[in-house]
């Protein structure tokens, strides 16, 4: 049992937690607690952290785990959590990759319904749009390379699990990305205020594209000039704008009602 703060193996988490980069380079991520543990697919999962006291009293839940498995003492495992009240376990987690080509073609008879973000910023809102877009059937989720980091521990938290089965990927070049979607025929919308037709008065049916942007300044004109469509959600009273996630959400429920009939 590891016991001491100074252990190498609890520098190592502590470095995962915090820096993007260290989890970059080992292709990893992090998660705590019972739910996100349980979920996660067993051949991603490289190794396990137990509190003493998890593991006497949850160490059947691990089965299957036990070999990749480090009981820590609780002080050290409260050292290497970044939540307020740990649950006293947490995993580290093997990245899955995909290829944008996959991303865009058809599968299974499903067209492609994707969620594309511009710069976004706020970690607990890409982890609500992540979470949403399974719920609603989106088959991935593209985002420019200044977005926010998908694997930092708050937005893995806000996948609920989510992260385990909904295709994300970052992109290099976002409006060339939306060139090649539009020569997949799919259709790209961008959620706009300006000189836009209603959301609901469009067809989603058939390959979709919904383009969102930034929380403060909206989608760079570049990215929303190049949509097939811009769109908007009605706005009453004196609000101007709607949460970067609840205006997602909405289009892609909308979506999802329509591809249901």
């Amino acid at each position: 049992m590891i016991t001491s703060t100074s252990n190498q193996k609890v520098k190592r988490i502590l470095k995962l937690q915090k820096k993007a980069k260290a989890r970059a380079q080992e292709g990893v991520f992090l998660v705590e607690g019972l739910r996100m543990v349980r979920e996660v697919p067993r051949k991603r999962v490289i190794e396990v952290y137990a509190s003493e006291s998890f593991f006497e009293r949850h160490g059947d839940i691990l089965e299957g785990l036990k070999r990749i498995t480090e009981v820590v003492s609780d002080k050290v495992f409260e050292h290497m959590s970044d939540t307020k009240t740990p649950q006293g376990v947490l995993a580290v987690v093997k990245r899955q990759e995909y290829l944008l080509e996959e991303m865009l073609k058809e599968k299974e008879g499903k067209k492609p319904f994707l969620i594309v973000l511009d710069n976004l910023q706020d970690p607990g809102n890409l982890g609500t749009i992540v979470r949403t877009a399974e719920g609603a059937g989106v088959t991935g989720i593209i985002l420019s390379r200044e977005s926010v980091d998908f694997y930092q521990p708050k937005t893995i938290r806000s996948t609920m699990g989510s992260v385990y089965r909904m295709p994300v990927l970052y992109v290099e070049d976002l409006e060339e990305t939306i060139k090649k979607m539009k020569g997949c025929g799919i259709h790209v919308y961008a959620a706009h205020l300006d000189d836009s037709r209603y959301y609901d008065e469009e067809d989603y049916t058939e390959g979709t594209a919904f383009l969102i942007g930034n929380e403060g300044n909206g989608l760079r004109e570049e990215i929303s000039a190049a949509a097939d469509r811009k769109i908007k959600i009605p706005m009453y009273g004196q609000v101007e704008s709607l949460n970067a996630a609840m205006a997602a959400g909405i289009l892609m429920y909308e979506a999802c009602r329509q591809r249901r009939k």
